[in-house]
């Protein structure tokens, strides 16, 4: 028996095909969607990650920030402790710069000089009195420069000759001088005298 096949089979091929496409492309768009969406949840995450870094980050720099202020404030401090001990220790060495001062001179001063008035602004002190003869200003120039721990740079400001009557109504030649001299501190200086020592003239 011969068997005929009257159906469009054609057009059913062609049907076939169109479904099998577009089975394949809802397929590939399903497949593209699925792809995206995983993408743009791994892009969440990294931005979630990246963000949850920025935040400790940020966290660490403001504890940081308060750590240097809090560094920078005990600095301050110890510089003012700092001053506050110099201030001190300055104002022991100078309350006991006059004793070492009279001290000096009158190591210093030599015979035949007699000192009549002493003035200290900051550290140069200025010298007044009368000398026996102009040998001795020079001695006591040379004194103060070489020989002396306390005294440096002396300077005669004036030097002139005066004449003075003695208690024998005698008249003698004396010199009239004013100096000035620098107060210098050693390093390591001495302890001061027990008492103060007055300006002693020294006779000639």
């Amino acid at each position: 028996m011969i068997l005929i096949n009257l159906l469009p089979h054609r057009e059913e091929k062609r049907r076939a095909r169109k479904r099998s496409f577009f089975i394949g492309v809802g397929v590939a768009a399903i497949a593209g969607l699925v792809v995206v969406g995983v993408w743009y949840s791994v892009l969440q995450q990294l931005t979630a990650a990246q963000q949850a870094r920025n935040t400790f980050l940020k966290t660490e720099i403001t504890k940081l920030e308060t750590q240097i202020k809090d560094i920078a404030n005990l600095r301050a401090e110890i510089e003012a402790l700092k001053a506050r001990q110099k201030a001190v220790e300055d104002l022991q060495t100078n309350r006991n710069v006059p004793v070492y001062l009279l001290d000096e001179l009158v190591k210093q001063t030599p015979e035949g000089i007699y000192l009549t008035t002493i003035r200290q602004n900051d550290r140069v002190v200025t010298l007044t009195g009368i000398a026996q003869t102009n040998e001795r200003v020079s001695e006591f120039l040379r004194n103060a420069q070489y020989n002396s721990k306390w005294l440096e740079r002396p300077e005669l400001v004036e030097i002139k000759a005066v004449s003075v009557t003695t208690a024998n109504r005698e008249q003698r030649r004396l010199f009239d001088f004013s100096m000035r001299v620098t107060l210098k501190r050693p390093a390591a200086p001495s302890p001061a005298p027990a008492a103060s020592v007055p300006v002693v003239a020294k006779a000639g």
